[in-house]
């Protein structure tokens, strides 16, 4: 029986859009980039942090890796789906919980930039342990606290997760995903106090939490405007019952779990931002906080290119190297450019995050989208290349003695980053959303059908001015000038190619809004290649940026230019491809099939199998009430 709230979709989409940063205070390289304007100036020169920034850094990575490299066995990890205890007492010793934690906090108060190196190494040792660290700091207390916190919240908390306490991030419920209007969980106000009570599923770090960001539906009632709200809670507080320990097909050691609340007292102090803020709390911590999830991608791939580059050497089939021949060779090259370029999309990203000079709430998203797509396909190339020992686990290859080559966890463990903290379906939306705001901004009034007559009019009076000065600079641009960017040497035509293809896709964009109007928002196919064409342009200008970084790196600086070229080489062709499919496609023919799927007209189709599946509901029941199970909680002391 589900306990959330009915919904019409109009609805749903107004809770979300409310929830959004709807204004932009600082200019948005990727914004830009969608509106056809190549504004190289907000990426090149490379930012840089400082020279003490860097050098913290780089102490605490040393630190980071020694510990990493004696004291975790990934093997173990793996085998007991726990992370143990003295590993997780090691990581607080090191100081880990407090990466992105002010130092007057207590903390290391690493850079964005370091944090997520830290993040890439820690997730090679084992990815329970990235998940652990990122879901802490990334979205769990610290990053809320710091962004919307008051002072006297920081005072309290900040020090007890820098150093002792594990924090964890609660919003998605079993009846509720990417569709918070729906949200169950109430925090209903009493006295100085607020009542809990709720189901939340999926709660990363849950199992041994001690604090808890909790969003929760607060009614609306004298005094209190109502909303969507967020808290922090007391993990062993009295009504708080952890009652199932999920597992997965990969992330073996995740602590993820099924959290209820019944009639959990939660002081108003504890409330963060006022009532009804929880969803851009979430969303606004989000915009950084993704950047976490593509660091992560971004060092499984590095692990990938080693592998990958040790097997094809020792390997021989036919009396070559398996590397030698041409279908092993192009999977190893675009192994090697991609991880390149997902290192050089989160490098840049996190430079940007640490200076504070753009708003980058579309480049993380693209980083997370990117990352989590490419890393899969690098992976799952991977296994290809080590044939059936890709296939076999670990611990099998070391049972008949050969080396203990993750191979086929890797695959498993990089699945989540497709669905993590937004699914690449959703990713779409929320990008393509971002990417077509100047066009609400100023023609949106005209396709909404709650508006009046005269509001229309005035929306075709800006939309008319707006385009009449946007249009003609869509025409032509430096990218049709053969010396544009030449500084970049022979990456220069890359370069000019994103220009022009950044036009392109403003002007694709531009007649598809005007031949689908108030329908645009139902066309997701369309709207999800037009983003994943802005994340190849957004790659090619990260890749082209660092390499000039790198340039002056002596034999480093040419062999980065070559990666460059090499991914700019293969991100053009699936560039093309990408815009092709935007208006060839099978988009309604799909749409009818479904229909019919759904109908059961293609019943006849499943005849003849067998489904092992067991029996209960799709969705469990999220009843509010007492628990009858017991409590799974395992704080680490």
């Amino acid at each position: 029986m589900s306990t959330a709230p009915k919904v019409s979709e109009r609805e749903a989409r107004q809770v979300a859009e409310d929830a959004r940063e709807q204004d932009w205070h600082k200019p948005s390289f990727a914004k830009e980039l969608f509106l056809g304007r190549f504004r190289l100036d907000l990426i090149h020169p490379h930012p840089t942090g400082t020279t003490e920034d860097r050098q913290r850094g780089e102490e605490f990575l040393t630190k980071l890796q020694d510990f990493l490299a004696t004291k975790v066995d990934s093997a173990e990890i793996e085998r007991d789906a726990r992370i143990p205890d003295g590993v997780i007492d090691g990581l607080k010793q090191l100081g880990a919980l407090g990466m992105k934690i002010d130092t007057k906090y207590g903390g290391l108060g690493l850079t964005q930039v370091y944090y997520n190196k830290a993040l890439a190494m820690a997730g090679t040792a084992s990815a329970a342990i990235g998940a652990l660290l990122s879901a802490h700091q990334s979205i769990g207390v610290p990053q809320p606290l710091k962004m919307f916190g008051t002072q006297e919240q920081k005072d309290v908390f900040l020090p007890r997760c820098a150093r002792t306490d594990i924090s964890a991030f609660l919003l998605t419920e079993p009846d509720v995903g990417s569709d918070p209007a729906r949200l169950a969980t109430a925090a209903v106000p009493d006295g100085d106090d607020y009542l809990l009570d709720g189901v939340k599923l999926w709660t990363t770090n849950g199992v041994v939490a001690d604090l808890l960001v909790v969003m929760a539906r607060v009614p609306k009632s004298e005094g209190h405007k109502g909303g969507i709200t967020a808290f922090v809670v007391e993990a062993d507080s009295p009504g708080i019952t952890v009652e199932n320990r999920n597992a997965f097909m990969g992330l073996r050691g995740i602590e993820n779990g099924v959290t209820r609340f019944h009639q959990v007292r939660v002081p108003a102090a504890n409330r963060i931002g006022p009532e009804g803020s929880g969803l851009k709390i979430a969303l606004t911590t989000l915009n950084t906080g993704r950047l976490s999830l593509p660091a992560a991608c971004a060092g499984a791939a590095k692990w990938c290119l080693k592998i990958a580059r040790e097997w094809s050497a020792a390997r021989e089939q036919w009396g070559r190297a398996i590397a030698d021949h041409e279908a092993v060779g192009a999977k190893i090259s675009f192994i090697a450019a991609t991880t390149f370029a997902l290192e050089a999309v989160v490098d840049l990203a996190s430079e940007m995050a640490d200076e504070d000079r753009n708003d980058i709430r579309i480049e993380a998203a693209l980083a997370k989208l990117y990352g989590s797509e490419m890393s899969w396909r690098i992976a799952d190339e991977l296994v290809q290349i080590r044939g059936g020992r890709g296939f076999e686990t670990a611990a099998s290859l070391a049972a008949r003695g050969e080396r203990a080559v993750p191979a086929e966890q890797m695959l498993r463990d990089l699945r989540i980053n497709r669905i993590f903290e937004g699914s690449t379906e959703i990713m779409h939306l929320l990008i393509a959303r971002e990417a077509v705001d100047a066009h609400l901004s100023v023609a949106g009034d005209l396709i909404d059908p709650d508006k009046s007559l005269g509001d229309k009019a005035k929306a075709g009076a800006r939309a008319g001015g707006f385009y009449a000065r946007w249009l003609p600079k869509l025409v032509a641009g430096a990218g049709q000038l053969p010396n544009s960017y030449s500084e970049f040497g022979h990456l220069a035509g890359h370069l000019r190619y994103v220009e022009r293809t950044s036009r392109r896709l403003a002007r694709s964009t531009f007649y598809a809004m005007s031949r689908w109007q108030g329908k645009m928002e139902t066309k997701q196919g369309f709207l999800g290649r037009v983003v994943d064409i802005g994340a190849e342009l957004f790659a090619m200008s990260a890749v082209c940026v660092r390499a000039e970084k790198l340039g002056g790196s002596g034999d480093d600086g040419q062999a980065a230019r070559q990666l460059a070229d090499a991914f700019c080489q293969q991100s053009r062709l699936r560039v093309e491809e990408l815009f092709g499919r935007l208006w060839n496609n099978t988009d309604d023919l799909d749409h009818q099939v479904v229909k019919a799927v759904l109908a059961g007209r293609y019943e006849w189709l499943e005849d003849g199998i067998i489904d092992p599946s067991g029996d209960g509901p799709w969705i469990a029941d999220a009843t509010p009430g007492p628990s009858g199970k017991d409590n799974l909680h395992r704080p680490i002391r």
